[in-house]
């Protein structure tokens, strides 16, 4: 073992794994009579000395045995970096209240509790309660915090306000979408950018691929944690619970707040078409937190909400999902966010959209609605005048409308509202309608001019 150690000393590069081996083979090399043999086979920059007299059968097991370590050692690597999924904080509490788990974007995350269509309806009409912790969280600052954010996001934030938030895109400079996401500004050299989940090492290694000398990148994903309460009722729950009154907080805006004696960011944000809130805060005192707004909002009919609601409350509303609407094969324009591309400066892909935004596309996002009998799924074929013209992003049975709805990628020739089109359902066409988007009234708290 000392001889092994002696030459374990000289790697240049050494952790856990390599160390279990070498010791390893170094204490089989000592009863073979060849330590110097083995140990040049563990820094792998050294001659081999020649293999004189030594017992056959000993070898060919000490041969054996090091190959067998060598696999246990790439094993453990494999296993110390797989992808197995995370926990938010308070998955727990999403196990005692019953909720089915399922593995999401690499996290283990409630896609229901009672049912979807139960939860769907408790949104709209009382309130719900989310977990949205597996987002994704970079702190960017620094002198150059707002010129680097000016130069990576489609939105124009050269006139933002600090409290404000702004939905926005990041692009490939050929155009397509890197990610939708949110910028929530605290001050002219702090801000919060908020990403999709599926998105998190993407997006960060693109921006810290981008950002210059005077701009300090922090990935906070995992320290930070989120919770949603949205819904009529989401205000009554949240104006109870906080320091002061929300009354002054709109739509887009943020504040810092406390909810049960823990620090939060309070945003009056959301994903539903309802009124509402996120509510950003430190992992640790996710669990408080929840607690308290489920005191508070039990008593009123407020229940919690998993994913699967999520999808079919935003889908209602017309909301783009990045997977879905949302592609590095598709760009703004298509994707009908022209809305968040600011004609006013340069950003990354401008060159490409801009002129899309003066002159159109061959394709974009349209709603429809199915006039007769089945559910639209995603990549199902647009039909109309006897040819393919696109495909299904976004489909389901509305709760609230209880008829079938959906976005598509289509021909833009055919995104009219009141064109004829069918959908290809299991080899059926199904006749459907272009119609404008949201499906459902939004109720949003605006400013009053807004």
């Amino acid at each position: 073992y000392s001889a092994g150690w002696k030459s374990l000393s000289k790697t240049v590069s050494m952790n856990r794994y390599n160390l279990k081996a070498g010791l390893g083979l170094a204490g089989l090399a000592a009863g073979c009579g060849r330590r110097k043999w083995v140990g040049g086979i563990i820094r792998q920059n050294t001659e081999m000395p020649p293999v004189k007299s030594v017992d056959s059968l000993r070898l060919n097991i000490y041969r054996l045995f090091c190959k067998y370590l060598l696999f246990s050692c790439f094993l453990r690597r494999r296993m110390a970096t797989s992808d197995a999924p995370k926990r938010t904080p308070l998955y727990s509490v999403h196990r005692g209240l019953g909720a089915r788990i399922i593995d999401f974007h690499g996290y283990e995350m409630p896609v229901q509790y009672s049912g979807i269509i139960d939860e769907h309806r408790c949104v709209r009409e009382n309130a719900g309660i989310f977990d949205l912790s597996h987002m994704g969280e970079f702190s960017v600052r620094g002198q150059g915090a707002l010129g680097f954010l000016q130069t990576m996001a489609t939105r124009d934030l050269e006139n933002s306000h600090d409290g404000q938030a702004y939905y926005s895109c990041i692009c490939r400079e050929h155009g397509g979408i890197i990610d939708d996401l949110i910028v929530y500004r605290n001050g002219p050299e702090d801000f919060l950018v908020v990403v999709n989940a599926s998105n998190i090492e993407k997006d960060y290694e693109w921006l810290e691929e981008n950002a210059p000398e005077n701009v300090e990148l922090a990935n906070l994903s995992d320290e930070i944690a989120l919770i949603a309460v949205q819904g009529p009722k989401a205000v009554e729950i949240v104006a109870s619970l906080v320091a002061r009154p929300v009354d002054d907080l709109y739509f887009y805006h943020h504040r810092d707040d406390e909810i049960a004696g823990c620090r939060v960011v309070l945003a009056r944000t959301g994903y539903t078409g309802e009124d509402g809130f996120e509510i950003y805060l430190e992992g640790g005192s996710a669990e408080k937190v929840w607690n308290a707004l489920c005191e508070r909002g039990y008593p009123l009919g407020m229940a919690p909400i998993g994913l699967g609601a999520r999808d079919t409350l935003r889908l209602e509303m017309g909301y783009s999902l990045y997977g879905n609407e949302l592609a590095e094969e598709v760009n703004p324009i298509e994707a009908g966010l022209g809305w968040v591309v600011s004609s006013r400066k340069k950003f990354i892909g401008s060159d490409v959209i801009l002129p899309l935004k003066k002159s159109g596309t061959d394709r974009r996002i349209a709603g429809f609605k199915l006039t007769g009998r089945g559910v639209p799924r995603q990549h199902y074929p647009v039909k109309a005048d006897g040819k393919v013209i696109g495909e299904v992003t976004s489909g389901t049975m509305s709760p609230s409308l209880n008829e079938a709805i959906g976005l598509a990628l289509m021909d833009t020739r055919y995104t009219h509202e009141g064109t004829q089109v069918t959908i290809e359902i299991r080899g059926t066409d199904h006749p459907a309608t272009v119609a404008p988007v949201p499906f459902v009234e939004s109720k949003v708290y605006k400013k009053p001019h807004e």
